[in-house]
Formats: structure tokens, C-alpha cells, sequence
């Protein structure tokens, strides 16, 4: 920051009868605040008699050394130097972004010491801890108060401890700290986020028939048949990001996680933000996970679930690494355009490639022929390290090159993932008599004509989708960020059905549990539920006034997803391409 000149003392000048309020008054102002004196009716005015002390010049440096290579050019660079010693402008504050093992290089070290001992230092990476989104914390604590088990309370990384000596004035990075450098340099800690759980559950049992009904729940649950054999843990469904096109504060982008045992997992989506909702979920535990990683599915190239992928490669190899285990490439099923892309970032960022495998994902479509050796050596090893007898993808209704995909474990059990789709044959036939559809359900019922121009399902629309499939089960997800709590439900809804949550987590055996959460998440989001309501009543009035006026039916028109074509050998070919 340049050196900011004093301020005017009005009061003061008029005392000694200076022209304030007149033309004659600007070039004494000017002057002052140059430091110079003047002279006013034969008598030396000095500055500081009207005029404050200037503010210094204040400097701040912001470094980002991500690895130990950069560490000897930034303790040689001549600028930086400048700035160190008996400097004349001292640092008031460095941010170093920068990992914790280059934090601990002596070298590193002792460059931040030259910086002397009135300089602040500020320290962003991975071991800082900070609360930076309430309402996910606040809607996953009371969710919990329905089913801590479905819905676990959000885990917490615990930063270790640096071993970085106190040589310095050193603070760890918090969300909404704030650092001032005029008029006073000082740390400010007043907005900084504190997460209050009781709070939150307090707020939960105040509002209307929510106590009543959770208990109720319970009650039904002790009153059912008991369990005819004990449940397996496996496979496990994690719902990391149900939401669609951007993250919201409750929903973050797609991204499902399948944990098909405990040495095996695998990703279905994989949009920005994974990593973190996976350390949200599983805290201290999140580089097992990890380390677990098998495979991951992209369905399609929208940002919303592809570009968390990036970090989830450099954080398994890291995880890999601190674990012990040999680093082996992510085995990666996606449209084959995901090379390109990877490539791009491999060229002009960091190397990357050597992370990844690609199994383009038309080579698992049904009568797929594979000609390349490698391709089906990767088949092979996805697989068998997924335990699984199948992994089947087909075509779907919505971008080019979109997929949905099918998995069957060697023990009979099938997962069917829709991606984002309208209502899809192709995907009806591939996941015939699935354990679990996983179906996007991006809008409500009566939005079927914004549902057609954006090529995505509406909840009855998922529902059917389900039911002909034959599907023991449905779960709903990709709700458009509009219904950012909950959505609204459809009279379609019965005891095959359930909505996903960000952070939810079923097994198969909690499958017929989750229809019965029905009374209590309308208890819990009542008032919302009643607000997308009154929206659909004036959405639908609109509608009907929009009709009578054009002379048409008066019932609310809605437009249906158009009838699948039977495409031609050449359009198959040019969409598997």
C-alpha cells in the first residue's frame, strides 16, 4: 500500500485564522500534506500543527511455494531480499500458501526469518482448521436427530501439530479472519464461524410435529418385523453431491460414492468439490478412503461432474503415499473426450497423466467389440479389483457422448446410475431388475417442457423410469439447486422410493427404512415445502391464464419427453464415437 498523506485538521487551522472555506485554502491543504511549512501572515505554520502524520507505506507478500524445488529460487530472488534485512519498508505480513513439509524446510525456515521479527505471517494449507459453511453443518446436524445413522453428523479433520519453531509470529489460516493494516495493524477474529450443534438441534425440536413425528418414526421401526438375517455393511452408498449445475451451501455437485467392500470403492460422478465433501465425511479417516479408491465413472463432460476429478487423482497419490501403499493409476470409465482434457491440464499445469487410466466407456456398452489389448487388460482389472461379474454402460438422453452405467457384484447385488437423462429405454433395458436405480430427478412435476429443453427427468418422470425397470428400489438425486432443502414430492412416491442428501448413507439393507423418513423431512422442511408449493400454485396460474387468454385448454399444458426414435446404424455409430 503507497504511503497515505494526513489528514486536514479543519478545527485546528480555523484556530490559528486560516482561510478555511475559501479558494485560498487548497495550496495550504497541498502543502501540509507534502510535509512542507508555510507561511501565514508573517508567522512559520509547521505541518504537524494542522496537518496528522502520514501512514507508511505498508507491504504484504503473498507466496505460494506448492514443493521443496521451488524453495532455493525463492530464497535467491533479488525482490524478495529487498524486502528482508534492514529493509526500508518492513513486511507487515506474508501469506504463505504453501504444504506443511515445505513449511518445515530449514531453508524455508530461515528465509521467513529474514523477514525480522515484526512481520506477521499467515500460514493456508492443510493444516488449518475452519468451519466455512454453517448450513451444511446445521441441516446435517438435524438430520441426524432422525437418523444418526443414514444421516452421520459431519466429521472434522483435526490439523496436526507443526513442527514449525516459534521463530516467527506465525498464525494458521481461519475462514473469516481478517488481517488489518491501517490505521492499526491488527489480527481480527470477530467474524471468524463457530459451529454451534445444540444450537442447531434446539432450532430442529422447536419447530412444529417434528419431535412428534420422529418419534413415531421410531416407534414404526420397533413395532416392524426384525431383521431375518443380519445386514451387511456392504455394498455402502455415500451421497456426496446431489445437487445440480453449481454448489449450493446444502448441495454440492454430483458425485455418489460406492463402497463395495473394505479394500474396494468407487466414485459415480465426480464433480467439483468431491475431495472435500469426502473429508467433511469421513475427516481423519479420508486418506483410507482414498487409499480404497478403485475406479471412477464419469457419465458425461458437464463441469458439474467431471472437474473435482483433477483433485481427487493428486490427493489419492498423496494419500498412497502417507499410507505406504504402491502408487498405481485410477482407473477411470468415461467418454474418451475426458483425454483430451486431462491432457490440457497434464501440458500446461503438472504432470498428471501418470495418475490415470481411461477405459473409454462405449467399450462397455452391451456388443461392445474391444480390439485394443490394453483396453480389455483394464476391463479385466476393473473387475477384479471391484469384485464385480459386470460393469455395463449405455448411451442416455441428454449431451452427446452421456452414459449411464450398470454394475453387478459377483454376490447378485446391481446398481444402476442414470446420469443426467430424460426418460431412457436404453437405460429401462440395461438396468432390468436392478437392486438400486440411482435416477436424476433435476425438477418437479409440471416442469416436464423446461425438463425437455434441458434434457433432464422430472421426479414422476425418474419414478416411472424405476417402476418399469423393475428396480427394488429408487433413489432420487440431482435436484436442481431451486430446491436447495428438500424437493417437492410426487404422488407418484411410495415404499420404493427415497430422496438423496448430501452426506446420507445407506446400505442396502436401510433401503425400505428410507421411505419412512418421508414424515419427518416434511416436518423438518415445512417451511419450504410450503413455499415451493404457493410457487407452483402461481407457476400453474400463470399457465391457465395463459391458455384462456390464447384461446386454449385452461388445464396447464405439459410437455412430455418426445418418444425415442430407433436410431439408424449410422447414428449409433456417430454417437459412439
Amino acid at each position: 500500500l503507497h504511503m497515505k498523506k494526513g489528514n486536514f485538521l479543519v478545527l485546528k487551522a480555523k484556530e490559528l485564522g486560516l482561510p478555511v472555506g475559501t479558494a485560498a485554502i487548497a495550496p495550504i491543504i497541498a502543502a501540509v500534506k507534502d510535509g512542507k511549512s508555510i507561511t501565514f501572515e508573517g508567522r512559520e505554520i509547521l505541518p504537524e500543527e494542522i496537518c496528522t502524520a502520514p501512514d507508511p507505506r505498508v507491504t504484504f507478500v503473498v507466496v505460494e511455494c506448492p514443493d521443496e524445488g521451488f524453495i532455493q529460487p525463492l530464497c535467491e530472488n533479488a525482490t524478495f531480499r529487498s524486502f528482508q534485512g534492514k529493509a526500508e519498508a518492513p513486511v507487515a505480513l506474508v501469506v504463505h500458501m504453501t504444504p506443511e513439509h515445505v513449511l518445515l524446510d530449514s531453508r524455508y525456515q530461515q528465509w521467513m526469518e529474514r523477514f525480522g521479527p515484526d512481520t506477521q505471517h499467515l500460514v493456508l494449507n492443510e493444516h488449518c482448521e475452519s468451519v466455512h459453511n454453517l448450513r451444511s453443518h446445521k441441516i446435517q446436524t438435524q438430520l441426524s436427530l432422525i437418523h444418526p445413522g443414514i444421516f452421520p453428523p459431519l466429521a472434522s479433520l483435526r490439523p496436526q501439530e507443526g513442527g514449525l519453531a516459534p521463530c516467527v509470529p506465525l498464525v494458521r489460516g481461519q475462514c473469516l479472519l481478517k488481517y488489518q493494516l491501517r490505521p492499526r495493524r491488527e489480527w481480527q477474529r470477530d467474524a471468524i464461524m463457530t459451529c454451534d450443534p445444540e444450537e442447531f438441534i434446539a432450532e430442529a425440536l422447536e419447530l412444529p410435529n417434528f419431535q412428534e413425528s420422529v418419534q413415531e418414526y421410531r416407534k414404526t421401526v420397533q413395532d416392524g418385523p426384525a431383521p431375518a438375517e443380519k445386514r451387511s455393511r456392504y455394498p455402502e452408498v455415500v451421497f456426496l453431491g446431489t445437487g445440480s449445475a453449481i454448489p449450493m451451501k446444502i448441495r454440492n455437485v454430483s458425485s455418489t460414492l460406492i463402497n463395495i467392500s473394505s479394500d474396494a470403492s468407487l466414485l459415480l460422478d465426480c464433480g467439483e468439490g468431491t475431495f472435500g465433501q469426502l473429508c467433511r465425511h469421513y475427516g481423519d479417516e479420508v486418506d483410507q478412503l482414498l487409499g480404497t479408491l478403485a475406479a471412477v465413472f464419469v457419465s458425461h463432460l458437464h463441469a458439474d461432474h467431471h472437474t473435482g476429478l483433477l483433485n481427487i487423482l493428486l490427493q489419492r497419490e498423496r494419500a498412497l503415499v502417507s499410507l505406504g501403499k504402491p502408487c498405481h493409476p485410477l482407473l477411470v470409465v468415461a467418454p474418451t473426450q475426458l483425454r483430451a482434457w486431462l491432457q490440457q491440464y497434464h501440458t500446461q499445469c503438472q504432470p498428471l497423466l501418470h495418475h490415470v487410466s481411461i477405459i473409454p466407456a462405449k467399450c462397455l456398452q452391451k456388443g461392445a467389440e474391444v480390439s485394443n489389448p490394453k483396453v480389455e487388460r483394464l476391463i479385466s482389472l476393473l473387475l477384479e479389483t471391484c469384485g464385480l461379474e459386470e460393469f455395463q454402460t449405455c448411451l442416455v438422453r441428454h449431451c452427446k457422448h452421456a452414459f449411464g452405467c450398470a454394475l453387478v457384484h459377483t454376490s447378485g447385488w446391481k446398481v444402476v446410475y442414470s446420469g443426467d437423462t430424460m426418460p431412457c429405454e436404453a437405460l429401462v433395458q440395461m438396468g432390468k431388475d436392478a437392486t438400486l436405480l440411482i435416477h436424476e430427478a433435476t425438477l418437479e412435476d409440471g416442469l416436464e417442457e423446461e425438463a425437455v429443453e434441458k434434457t433432464h427427468s422430472t421426479t414422476s418422470q425418474a419414478i416411472g423410469v424405476g417402476m418399469r425397470m423393475n428396480a427394488g428400489f429408487i433413489v432420487l438425486n440431482h435436484f436442481s439447486q431451486r430446491y436447495a432443502k428438500i424437493p417437492l414430492f410426487s404422488p407418484d412416491f411410495n415404499e420404493k422410493v427415497g430422496i438423496a442428501f448430501d452426506h446420507m448413507k445407506v446400505s442396502l439393507g436401510d433401503l425400505p427404512t428410507v421411505p419412512k423418513l418421508m414424515t419427518p423431512l416434511k416436518a423438518l422442511f415445512a417451511g419450504d415445502l410450503e413455499e415451493m408449493a404457493e410457487r407452483r400454485e402461481r407457476r400453474e396460474l400463470r399457465q391457465v391464464r395463459a391458455a384462456l387468454l390464447a384461446g386454449g385448454d385452461a388445464e396447464p399444458l405439459r410437455k412430455r419427453a418426445p418418444a425415442e426414435q430407433p436410431p439408424s446404424p449410422q447414428s449409433k455409430k456417430v454417437r459412439a464415437q
